[in-house]
């Protein structure tokens, strides 16, 4: 089966995110039968809660919840369609029409080979 990436809205916060087909892949390796409602900073951080800890993983910046020095603004990501499969991709740059955009796929793809 071929996954493709899917932009998903999370049910907390509001924020769209990326459902990459590797993440598809591995919840289906898995045999999760749903897709994330959360995107990773929200999971983190009810994980976090669960475990009674007082930080919120949310304050570490990031889409993906990597931390981000305190003089560091947190990335915008800018919503794009594909020049190669003509799949919806989130980027962490603003696109020039001038230049083609690629999916996280297609971009590997390209890399690669």
């Amino acid at each position: 089966m071929s996954y493709v990436d899917r932009t998903l809205t999370c049910v907390d916060c509001g924020v769209e995110f990326i459902h990459s087909a590797t993440d598809q892949q591995f919840y289906a390796e898995k045999g999760f039968v749903s897709d994330p409602k959360r995107c990773t900073g929200c999971r983190a951080s009810r994980r976090t809660q669960r475990e009674g800890s007082d930080y919120d993983a949310r304050e570490i910046g990031g889409p993906r919840g990597y931390e981000r020095g305190g003089d560091r603004p947190a990335r915008e990501y800018f919503a794009v369609i594909c020049s190669r499969c003509g799949n919806a991709a989130q980027v962490p740059f603003r696109p020039r029409m001038d230049k083609p955009v690629y999916c996280s796929d297609c971009f590997r793809a390209l890399s690669a080979g």
